[in-house]
């Protein structure tokens, strides 16, 4: 599976420069930039890695300039792991934070979604654009129906992040069907403003990116938050049916499928 736009390509790590150069950038990241940790972050080697990290695929976005032996190739990650390898994992990565039983009892195909994270002098490009192509072939190889996994706003405050929560839980609820709900004892309300006193543009701006972009896709949020101190976040689940995407992207998908 490649997507390439020289000097860049998307493909699933193979090696184990592949996988370290990931977790290197997941280092970058989610423990320098945003302040996280947790059991198996490596910090003398600057790794981010967990237990999950051996069943999951690696979508990566490969600055194929730079020799991989520098760990340093990996400029954009994506982690991801169908359904079929969930009993091998033990359960999914969200499993921790979220009740996904509507989703375990559909009987249609999951994949789990995560770690999203591209290289800081990257962003804003067109480096995001490739991972999604990456993972939209990824999806229809595989025939997966239903994408989810969490994510994140940065911090743990939930007073700065009463509007946006707010408006994901008035405007975005997930259908019953598809309703995952945040675990306690770290479950956080999203209903903290009324809809009637909602500011859209406060609420839109507060949202990290990528949260929007799953929404322009037809994506919904799960019931609740789940609020992760060691990784210094409050997360929201975002579950999408890829048979309800929006028309735009649907014809995307099936214009890759045809080539």
């Amino acid at each position: 599976m490649t997507v390439e736009a020289p000097p860049y390509a998307v493909r699933l790590a193979t090696t184990p420069e592949d996988l370290t150069a990931a977790q290197a950038l997941r280092y970058q990241v989610f423990v320098r930039e945003l302040g996280g940790d947790g059991p198996l972050v490596d910090h003398v080697q600057g790794l981010e890695r967990d237990a999950f990290d051996p069943f999951f695929d690696h979508l990566i976005l490969v600055d194929r300039r730079i020799d991989p032996a520098s760990h340093a190739h990996v400029i954009g990650a994506y982690r991801v792991l169908p359904c079929d390898r969930r009993a091998a994992a033990g359960r999914f990565y969200s499993e921790t934070e979220y009740d996904l039983t509507p989703l375990l009892a559909s009987g249609r195909k999951l994949l789990e979604l995560g770690r999203s994270c591209v290289r800081a002098d990257h962003r804003g490009g067109t480096a995001m654009f490739h991972l999604w192509n990456g993972l939209a072939e990824y999806v229809l190889d595989r025939g997966i129906e239903i994408l989810f996994g969490a994510a994140s706003f940065h911090g743990t405050d939930i007073a700065p992040l009463a509007q946006p929560l707010s408006w994901l839980h008035h405007h975005h609820l997930a259908p019953p069907a598809m309703r995952v709900r945040a675990l306690p004892p770290h479950r956080q309300e999203m209903d903290l403003i009324r809809a009637d006193r909602l500011d859209r543009r406060a609420a839109m701006a507060a949202t990290p990116a990528l949260i929007k972009a799953y929404l322009r896709l037809g994506g919904f949020v799960g019931d609740g938050a789940w609020i992760d101190q060691e990784f210094n976040t409050t997360d929201v689940c975002l579950v999408m049916d890829t048979g309800q995407m929006s028309a735009r992207h649907r014809e995307f998908l099936i214009r890759k499928a045809g080539q």
